[in-house]
């Protein structure tokens, strides 16, 4: 083989390497987080992971680095609401290692497609890299939404609270979560009604959410209402969601309100910032 011959292959391994598979993997500079590059199988397509309390969270390569460290953060502090280093409900978190939840961070949503977890029944929750928007921290909570605080949230419920404690919050009809659900959307239904009856605060109105959905989608607004998120965003929210404010919560929908102050299943208590201080 001549020398010419190899340099020739040479040149073409280095251009694989660049288009393929050797991107590099940048760390990051958070101080309790680590970007590291990703093999798992089944997340091929996602070349990087950032790992909170034993859940991952597995990234698109062109998504920024920073906004993947927001996200650990916001995990971390949703499921360390103390911030002391331990998470606060060891049956949620243990509820979301059985269920081997996910997090797969997407720059084009046809990366989500891309996603094959080796479980079958592992639960995974979904978000994009332009839809979080870490300044909306800093800039006095007005602007375009984080929705790392909605999504990471989901995984949470549906995938911990809902296991964990489902008498209490299952995601069907009968519990205490959707039994105050019903209440909040006028009556008990599978499906998006025609019209909501007057009175209603529940309004969700996206016809491929059923019921399982609506109840994910109840306990964001209500929680990240009581928590502070919501408090500048009724003109952006009301056709889904009316009580967008602690006090709201509180006086309007009881059932839901005393649920989640509830002590005894150590839900956050302050709204995460994407800034975990352990």
């Amino acid at each position: 083989m001549t020398p010419g011959f190899l340099n020739i292959l040479c040149v073409l391994a280095l251009l694989l390497c660049v288009g393929v598979s050797c991107k590099k993997i940048e760390p990051g500079n958070d101080p309790n987080f680590t970007i590291v590059k990703n093999s798992d199988k089944g997340f091929k397509h996602f070349k990087k992971k950032v790992t909170v309390f034993e859940i991952p969270i597995y990234a698109a390569y062109k998504v920024n680095d920073d906004r993947l460290l927001h996200a650990a953060n916001i995990l971390a502090q949703y499921l360390d609401n103390d911030e002391d280093g331990v998470v606060d409900d060891k049956n949620v978190h243990n509820a979301l290692l059985c269920a081997h939840a996910h997090l797969i961070f997407w720059n084009k949503e046809s990366d989500i497609r891309k996603a094959r977890h080796p479980n079958e029944s592992a639960i995974g929750q979904d978000l994009g890299n332009e839809e979080t928007v870490p300044a909306w921290h800093t800039n006095g909570h007005t602007g375009e939404f984080d929705a790392a605080l909605e999504e990471v949230w989901h995984l949470i419920t549906s995938a911990g609270y809902a296991a964990a404690y489902p008498i209490a919050f299952g995601e069907y009809a009968g519990t205490t979560l959707c039994n105050a659900m019903d209440i909040a959307r006028g009556g008990q239904f599978t499906s998006v009604p025609s019209a909501y009856p007057t009175g209603a605060w529940y309004t969700y109105n996206d016809e491929t959410c059923e019921y399982e959905c609506m109840a994910t989608e109840y306990i964001y607004w209500a929680m990240t209402s009581i928590l502070g998120a919501q408090e500048n965003r009724l003109t952006d929210i009301q056709t889904e969601w009316d009580l967008n404010t602690r006090s709201l919560v509180e006086n309007y929908d009881p059932a839901i309100y005393t649920l989640l102050t509830n002590p005894a299943y150590k839900l956050p208590n302050v709204l995460p910032d994407g800034s975990y201080k352990h």
